[in-house]
């Protein structure tokens, strides 16, 4: 993973140098998140429901769900809408107040609730899709999906997130961002680097794929 790693690393412009959030996740800010209140994000996250849901299960497929994910990627999500390295007005204008403890608290919350169900389907529909989330692809340099997502996409590491059962309309419209580099923070480019070279086909195969994972 890592030789594949420096090869992506290698293919980027400047664009690509530098880490594209602000979060540093130094003992103390793991700190803070690992001793967030469930019970005061709840009472924050009310204003949140009509998008993601009263327990965080979105009602809307192009929003995503949050019950389940990683506290990590959750506050460091915030914190990146909060100082602009993720661009989104109506989650900035929602997070423009918010302060470290507030985003430690919602992140322990939506942590706590449980994910969503994944969507049912005939699993022989993504066989042609299987060896890239196994195997990956050696000629255009993408890592399996699994090294980095999980074998259930259960999302590993801090800055991983946890993609089964997430809406395939929402999955979708990600990798399409990254893909047209609308979306630029992730760390060092990597899903804009991957989903660069993703075709739109594999892109919606990816997406009904990870919909109908629950770990």
């Amino acid at each position: 993973m890592m030789r594949l790693t420096l090869a992506l690393l290698a293919m980027t412009g400047l664009a690509h140098a530098a880490p594209s959030t602000q979060v540093a996740w130094t003992a103390e800010t793991q700190e803070l998140v690992k001793n967030g209140n469930p019970e005061r994000g709840r009472q924050l996250a009310a204003t949140c429901s009509s998008c993601h849901g009263e327990k965080g299960v979105s009602p809307n497929p192009a929003f995503p769900s949050l019950a389940g994910q990683l506290p990590t990627y959750l506050y460091r999500q915030l914190h990146d809408y909060k100082d602009g390295s993720r661009s989104n007005p109506l989650m900035q204008n929602f997070t423009a107040n918010l302060s470290e403890q507030d985003m430690a608290d919602l992140a322990a919350w939506y942590s706590t609730q449980t994910p969503p169900k994944g969507a049912t389907t005939d699993a022989a529909k993504f066989e042609g899709i299987m060896r890239l989330i196994q195997q990956g692809d050696s000629k255009r340099i993408i890592p399996p999906c699994r090294v980095c997502h999980g074998e259930q996409g259960q999302g590993e590491k801090i800055d991983t997130p946890r993609i089964a059962g997430q809406s395939a309309a929402y999955l979708e419209l990600t990798l399409k961002a990254y893909h047209r580099s609308e979306r630029h923070n992730d760390i060092y480019g990597r899903m804009r680097l991957i989903a660069e070279q993703l075709t739109d086909e594999e892109i919606r195969q990816l997406a009904e794929y990870y919909a109908t994972l629950q770990p």
